[in-house]
């Protein structure tokens, strides 16, 4: 069930994607290279769960449409300044050059920041079908998961901490801003644009929180045990900075139990909380997540 809804749902925002970036020509390469950054592959797993959230809350999922988009357009930005020589220096990403070699580093450089100021233009300009404070809260909401306070800060602390021993508060810190936040970001905005709040918003935040946990933590093993061939990127890239990892803490052995400790917890809110069809993707993505090869 789950397969056939990440394939439905992957090329429905692949679709609208190339819709929004079609309408960019000029500067050539910048609008070339958005479309190449971000149209090159990828799980979508970000605008994914904001159209399941919204379903599962039964709301249409054309409300979530500017705000899906926009979201993969900020992680995509995010992707390709992470390759960057400066911070991660890779050379491929989802099997492919990576966006400053196929472009150039300066180019990289803009292509990345137009994906993010785009993103806000489209949240603004393309939401005309919820109210303008939604927008606003969305706006807001999404600044603050991509900034200092969540993604932004959480790479700077994992830059910071390359090549020393770090403690857990640390290696959580870095995981649950650098990665969790834009995973439990389209969750939030799906509640906001459903008018949800109190403990059925707070507990698919939870739910949100624990998936991106795993996910990074899932992350961790895959640059041990992947394959180039899966991940579409060099497996030890990791060690080779001298980062501080759940497997390089904890070992593989306990790492790998607790992986399954957050997808177990993740599971149990969508059992007790949300018992339906809908609900039951919700179980089938935790353990898609825990299972994934790339």
């Amino acid at each position: 069930m789950l397969k056939n809804y990440l394939k439905e749902k992957r090329e429905f925002i692949d679709e609208n994607i190339k819709n929004c970036l079609d309408e960019l020509k000029y500067p050539q390469v910048i609008a070339e290279g958005m479309k190449y950054a971000v149209l090159n592959g990828g799980k979508r797993l970000r605008p994914i769960l904001l159209l399941m959230t919204l379903e599962l809350l039964g709301e249409e999922k054309e409300k979530g449409i500017p705000a899906a988009v926009a979201i993969e357009m900020i992680h995509s930005y995010s992707l390709v300044h992470d390759d960057l020589p400066a911070l991660d220096n890779d050379d491929y990403r989802r099997g492919k050059l990576t966006t400053h070699k196929k472009y150039g580093e300066a180019q990289g450089i803009l292509i990345g920041d137009a994906l993010l100021t785009h993103a806000f233009n489209v949240l603004t300009s393309k939401n005309q079908i919820i109210t303008p404070e939604k927008i606003v809260e969305i706006v807001r909401l999404t600044s603050q998961c991509a900034g200092i306070n969540g993604m932004i800060g959480g790479q700077m602390i994992d830059i910071e901490s390359e090549g020393k021993n770090i403690d857990l508060p640390t290696l959580q810190y870095i995981h649950t801003h650098k990665t969790g936040k834009m995973i439990s970001l389209p969750v939030e905005i799906a509640c906001i644009i459903a008018g949800i709040d109190g403990d059925r918003k707070e507990k698919l935040i939870e739910y949100s929180e624990l998936i991106g946990l795993a996910f990074q933590i899932k992350d961790d093993i895959l640059d041990i045990e992947g394959d180039f061939e899966k991940i579409g990127k060099p497996v030890g890239s990791d060690t080779e900075l001298g980062k501080s990892t759940y497997p390089s803490i904890f070992g593989m052995e306990k790492t790998k139990e607790m992986l399954a400790e957050k997808i177990a917890a993740a599971k149990k809110i969508i059992h007790s909380e949300f018992q339906s069809e809908k609900g039951r993707l919700f179980v089938e993505l935790a353990d898609y997540i825990q299972d994934r090869e790339k």
